[in-house]
């Protein structure tokens, strides 16, 4: 009945590929209330090893006098196959991986020992898997090794549970599995998962349509196509299940047992009923929390510190209705961080930065006790504030100079306020810049009662001018020439205003100079830079001589242009370099004692082998020994 009322189809392909024996094998055998599917992969190097087809049939006998698809069961059918490779008659001991899927066509169970594979499909999607008993498997677990990496790993064989196997044979059996129509059961060799990756496996199986020989044709044609140089035994099955087996007496029995428990259940469910509804009730409230704390973090991560509070207040509310301690006092610290979070920005978008910058030290305190999560947005605004508070300063102490008559600095606290607040955007702050420079002008402008109106306005930019072409060349001769460029520019800009042209010609020509120095240093930042990177590439050549020559250059061109930190990377390039080279002389020089060592010990043996050693032995024709010392 269970066989006639469902519908089983299964496929396979086996081929050898570039061995001359196929060491893979695959069987079934479909009962009236029960199948078998069975694939196995030969691990001996012998083509006369029948491993495979053993195990297989040892399995299928199994079953066929005791079928079930109980875990106890197909346990028995594993250690029935384990035993049988152990008992044959060989000349090698026979090994094999084996994977076996059993079913009552509504149900179905698999285990396994190696790394031969299952797949089992679902709508198109992969749920149930094996996992390969292999030291690469171990590697990938360790994340030693990545997933995709394992298909031509040298660990990918080394597997720890196989058939054949003595002591440690520890088969996986899975769980029973509840089947749908549509269900798919795929099986394969190492032939198939070391070419193709699961992801070529399941376009094929997910665009599956009636017949599993038309899949697994296409697996072979994917498989074949790659032209792999050593193809391994390859086999691949496939079980659809299209139509799976119901019991026509379930509903009776269903409704036999509802029957029989529904007294107990109505009982059971006043019960049940008022202490459900308020774990349910419970239940919902703590998942809200967990939601609203969740965005309440969120949103502190994107700086909305607005709708973080509202979160964080409600979160707080549903903490304290479940009165659950830890978590009311965790969200009141992130409440507390939010607070003052939220009363710095509206200091600093208020134009308090003073205030701004108290506050944000504050939240940066409290955000100890709430996981560090505000901590660069904290950071950030400070940043901001110090910068703001500079231009401040700046402007300041040019009022304060202007005050004292003394023009010249005053000009150059407010350029420093405005070159500040344009690099860092601040536009309130290099408007405010703009307008006390021009206050401080016009007061100039007046206190020079004794000129005219053309003549201090001459001096002031003859005066600033020459301060800054003066500023202009000290930046030059420090070997900043993007700054004397600027000074250049503004001084020129000021003598053009004069209708100076020898000085105006002669800054153009030094911004012309600056320009070229700036290129110069470029270049010979890059030509450094090459260095590094040819030293480097003699080092991983073998050539340290070489590398530490390329080094040098480098370190000689970064001090000549100052950059010390670039020096210092050098530096610790040749020490390492250095290090290496001490190594390599220190064993050649080991190497060469020991050569030595062994040179002189055969020479010692063979002198001592021909001195003379008694007295009266002749060391000549008819001179003995002792006529010899005493000449």
């Amino acid at each position: 009945m269970r066989k006639q009322n469902s519908t089983f189809k299964t496929a396979f392909i086996s081929e050898a590929g570039s061995g001359l024996e196929n060491n893979d094998y695959f069987a079934f055998v479909e009962l009236e209330k029960y199948a078998c599917y069975v694939i196995a992969d030969g691990l001996n190097d012998l083509p006369d090893a029948e491993s495979a087809r053993l195990a297989t049939q040892t399995i299928i006998l199994a079953f066929e006098e005791h079928p079930s698809i109980k875990k106890r069961a197909v346990l028995s059918y594993l250690e029935a196959a384990n035993k049988a490779l152990q008992g044959a008659d060989s000349r090698e001991k026979l090994k094999a991986s084996v994977t076996v899927v059993v079913t009552d066509y509504a149900k179905a169970r698999y285990g396994y020992a190696g790394n031969t594979r299952l797949r089992f499909y679902r709508d198109g999607a992969v749920k149930e898997q094996t996992t390969d008993m292999s030291l690469g498997t171990q590697l990938i677990k360790e994340k030693e090794l990545p997933e995709d990496a394992l298909s031509r790993h040298e660990q990918r064989n080394n597997l720890h549970t196989w058939l054949g196997q003595g002591l440690g044979f520890r088969p996986f059996v899975s769980k029973k599995i509840k089947l749908v129509n549509g269900d798919i059961f795929t099986l394969y060799s190492r032939g198939i998962w070391e070419n193709l990756d699961n992801g070529e496996l399941d376009d094929v199986f997910s665009e599956a349509k009636d017949e599993p020989q038309e899949s697994l044709d296409n697996i072979e044609d994917l498989l074949l196509s790659k032209q792999p140089g050593d193809l391994e035994n390859y086999t691949c099955a496939a079980i659809f299940v299209d139509k799976v087996f119901l019991d026509p007496n379930r509903k009776r029995r269903i409704k036999k047992i509802i029957t029989m428990t529904i007294v107990v259940l109505v009982v059971v469910l006043a019960v049940s009923l008022v202490v459900w509804l308020l774990y349910r009730q419970r239940q919902k409230r703590v998942e809200d929390m967990e939601r609203r704390y969740s965005n309440m973090i969120e949103y502190i991560q994107d700086d909305n510190f607005l709708r973080a509070k509202e979160e964080c207040s409600e979160a707080l509310k549903l903490a304290e209705k479940l009165k659950i301690k830890k978590e009311i006092q965790e969200i009141s610290d992130y409440q507390k961080l939010i607070e003052a979070v939220n009363a710095a920005d509206d200091a600093y978008s208020g134009g308090k930065y003073g205030d701004a910058q108290a506050a944000y030290v504050t939240a940066k305190e409290r955000s100890r006790y709430a996981d560090r999560v505000a901590d660069e947005y904290i950071d950030k605004q400070l940043s901001h504030i110090t910068d703001y508070l500079s231009v401040f300063d700046y402007i300041q102490l040019g009022d304060t100079l202007v005050a004292q008559g003394d023009f010249e600095r005053a000009e150059e606290k407010y350029l420093q306020a405005k070159s500040l607040a344009t690099k860092t955007y601040f536009e309130d702050g290099r408007k405010e810049a703009m307008e006390a420079m021009e206050a401080m002008y016009a007061s100039r402008e007046k206190a020079e009662e004794a000129d005219t109106q053309e003549a201090k306005e001459k001096a002031s930019n003859e005066t600033g001018a020459t301060q800054l072409a003066s500023d202009g060349d000290k930046a030059f001769a420090e070997g900043d020439y993007e700054g004397a460029k600027a000074y250049y520019a503004m001084a020129l800009e000021k003598y053009q205003a004069l209708g100076d042209a020898a000085h105006a010609d002669l800054l153009q020509t030094k911004i012309e100079s600056s320009n070229q120095k700036s290129e110069e240093n470029n270049q010979k930042k890059q030509q450094a830079d090459d260095f590094v990177l040819a030293g480097k590439g003699q080092e991983a050549a073998g050539d340290k001589l070489e590398a530490k020559k390329q080094y040098l250059f480098a370190k000689n061109l970064y001090k000549e242009l100052k950059l010390d930190d670039k020096v210092v990377e050098v530096d610790g390039l040749i020490e390492v370099l250095e290090t290496a080279m001490e190594q390599e002389k220190a064993e050649t020089e080991s190497l060469e004692a020991e050569e030595a060592e062994k040179e002189r010990q055969p020479k010692e043996t063979e002198n001592n082998a021909g001195s003379p050693t008694n007295p009266g032995e002749e060391i000549g024709p008819g001179i003995p020994v002792t006529q010899s010392l005493a000449a």
